[in-house]
């Protein structure tokens, strides 16, 4: 990543015809915010709360790019390891730099960056009404951003406009210029024609004032339901680059947990198909009483010319989630598998899995059992609605859809677990089924999260591990878990 020019004035402001005489007085009209020569009226509670937002959509410690970076306060507030800021304004630069030193900051213009990239990450808060044009801007963010980078977005709902040109009447807001006004529909068209795809989007904000009790209670609760949410004053969209190179031959781990599967073991390594550059199977036996453990050992003799398989003991963990996080910590390859050891998501649908995630369809890439009839007896009925219920819990919870929360097969780069695990004292680490870590920490990540649909067999061998009522009442504490941290915090 280049290091940005030090602060000073960008000799595109000089740029010669409407274009160019736009931009210098776009940049006079902050110059003169910045100094005091116009009134700057600031809504503490906005900033605070665009702030806190922001912040928990861009984990601590990321490489950050703020365009349209103003004072600094934003990019501050997401604590980057490495933050640049970029502003049209010579003055806001110097009283960013002032304010915040440990930060850098270059004056720029969006639609034509002064730097290189990338970064993890890059920020345009409230700037895309500024624009002259937006999609010469988005189409300059490729010079600063890979594949994995993420966009984010965030800009007036233009159902506020009639209010915000009110409150700037009567000196309640910033006197702002002439401002694009984009509906999220045309935010989310302009990324797609610059070749960036959404990963998430959404409202925030439905009360912008502060009004002790009322203003957490519009924020929290009101601007959250259906519909209500949608007269929010803020909109967001998290995108990242539709670009990718050719797909590599990265190397596999398949983890497969299992407590008394003896049955299922030989049927599992024969059937677990060549996936990727070379492929090594990983049983985590949960203190197994009849013989899995031995079978395991068994199977790695006979098979063992073949293909890597390894055995972990799970030790004094229990759990599903103990066990995968052990495997998960203890594999080598380049892709982390889930395969359950009952084998009722088919080993052979694998190959889908790896190459939704090896060609960069998606980067956390989960099976869903409810798209296709599944077999008689392989799901009960109560089995079947709890998964529903969670299902549209989540999809509201996480703002991203989900068929199937609970499908045992879930698959991403270890690289991307690595930083699940680094996030995860967010949630808490109370998951016993492993499931809803990976989700919350891929979304929490906003890792394009694609589902794979599969056919759902009936179980050959063995009995679930899986109680109902006990485990159910778990998930449901998740749910109030999340919604606790994703809704109200």
């Amino acid at each position: 990543m280049s290091e940005p020019a030090a602060a000073g004035e960008d000799p595109a402001l000089h740029e010669r015809g409407p274009r160019g005489a736009t931009r210098q007085q776009l940049a006079a009209h902050f110059d003169d915010l910045a100094t005091g020569r116009q009134p700057w009226k600031r809504n503490r509670y906005y900033h605070a709360e665009l702030a806190n937002f922001v912040a928990f959509l861009v984990p601590d410690g990321s490489t950050v790019l703020e365009i349209g970076c103003g004072a600094g306060g934003l990019l501050a507030s997401v604590r980057p390891r490495h933050g640049v800021g970029v502003d049209l304004s010579p003055e806001m630069v110097n009283r960013a730099a002032v304010s915040h030193p440990h930060l850098q900051f270059v004056v720029g213009d969006a639609e034509d960056l002064p730097i290189e990239g990338p970064f993890d990450y890059v920020i345009l808060s409230d700037l895309i009404g500024y624009l002259e044009d937006v999609q010469t801007a988005f189409d300059n963010l490729h010079r600063v951003t890979s594949p994995e980078s993420r966009i984010v977005i965030t800009y007036f709902n233009y159902l506020w406009e009639p209010l915000l040109r009110l409150a700037q009447t009567v000196g309640l807001t910033t006197p702002q210029r002439r401002q694009n006004w984009l509906g999220l529909g045309d935010i989310e068209n302009l990324l797609f024609l610059s070749n960036f795809e959404v990963i998430k989007s959404g409202y925030r904000l439905l009360l912008p004032v502060w009004i002790p009790g009322l203003s957490w209670l519009a924020n929290r609760i009101v601007a959250k339901l259906p519909g209500i949410r949608k007269l929010c004053l803020v909109q967001y969209v998290v995108a990242r680059s539709r670009r990718r190179g050719d797909a590599a031959a990265h190397s596999v781990s398949v983890v497969v947990p299992c407590r008394n599967e003896r049955g299922n073991i030989e049927g599992a390594v024969e059937r677990i198909p060549p996936l990727g550059r070379e492929t090594e199977i990983v049983f985590v036996d949960g203190n197994s009483t009849d013989g899995t453990a031995e079978e395991i050992a068994r199977v790695a003799r006979v098979h063992g010319g073949a293909r890597r398989i390894r055995l972990l003991h799970q030790g004094d963990g229990t759990g599903k989630g103990d066990a995968v996080r052990k495997g998960f910590a203890a594999a080598t390859g380049d892709v982390l598998m889930i395969l359950d050891a009952d084998l009722t998501v088919p080993p052979e649908d694998l190959p889908k899995f790896y190459d939704a995630l090896a060609t960069g369809k998606g980067e956390f890439i989960n099976g869903t059992r409810l798209v296709y009839p599944m077999e008689r007896q392989a799901m009960r009925t109560l089995n079947l609605l709890g998964n529903k219920f969670f299902s549209l819990a989540f999809t509201w919870l996480l703002e991203q859809r989900f068929r199937d929360t609970l499908c045992g097969t879930k698959v991403l780069f270890k690289r991307d677990y690595e930083k699940i695990v680094a996030n995860r004292h967010y949630f808490g680490d109370f998951d016993p089924f492993g499931d809803f870590d990976l989700i919350f920490g891929a979304s929490r990540l906003n890792l394009k999260i694609v589902e794979v649909p599969v056919r759902y067999r009936e179980r050959t061998y063995g009995t679930t591990n899986i109680s109902r009522f006990r485990h159910g009442w778990l998930l449901l504490r998740m749910c109030l878990v999340a919604f606790y941290k994703l809704k109200l915090n």
